[in-house]
């Protein structure tokens, strides 16, 4: 089994009429079992080294929740156990299945090492945080430059800069359930 075997699969579930949560979290699981410590560190170190471009004052911020929320969301899906026959959003997983394998692909070629695991865990984090936690792939709490937040009001999320990247098609706020905070 190799990591890019999983847009295979995820191909293939969405044939079926209906998916349910517990069926894409057996896809999830047997992907992020294949993940070990040390891709996670090599994950964290590349991070590490994105952040280097981030304004300082927000740097430590943006380290401190990526690395909580997107790293370690592999041992999340791994330990999670839930009963969860519910139904996904199928058609919204149609509808971002093509930027997900076009951000693996992308996140493939801007490593020389075949053996990152990066593109898998960011696909890992970005299906099991918007299809089964139904949360914004940006943690609540997320910083941008201006003091602005992610928030979450009457179970609705707000990221205040979602319109910026409504004309980049490469950017994975287009998969992310929160809305443009208003009036920014």
């Amino acid at each position: 089994m190799e990591a890019e075997d999983i847009l295979g699969e995820l191909k293939d579930i969405m044939q079926n009429d209906n998916v349910s949560k517990d069926d894409l979290m057996v896809i999830l699981k047997r992907y992020a079992g294949i993940i070990s410590p040390f891709d996670l560190m090599m994950a964290t170190a590349l991070m590490r080294k994105d952040g280097e471009y981030i304004q300082s004052q927000y740097r430590e911020k943006y380290l401190k929740i990526y690395i909580k929320y997107f790293i370690m969301r592999m041992k999340e899906v791994l330990d999670n156990n839930d009963e969860m026959d519910v139904e996904i959003d199928l058609e919204k997983l149609k509808d971002s299945f093509h930027l997900l394998e076009k951000t693996f692909e992308n996140e493939k070629l801007n490593d020389a090492n075949p053996e990152n695991k990066f593109p898998l865990i960011y696909v890992i984090t970005s299906v099991y945080t918007t299809f089964i936690l139904e949360e914004p792939i940006h943690p609540v709490g997320s910083e941008f430059p201006g003091n602005l937040k992610v928030t979450e009001e009457k179970g609705t999320y707000f990221c205040p800069v979602k319109d910026n990247q409504k004309d980049n098609p490469n950017a994975i706020c287009h998969l992310c359930l929160a809305e443009q905070t208003p009036n920014i």
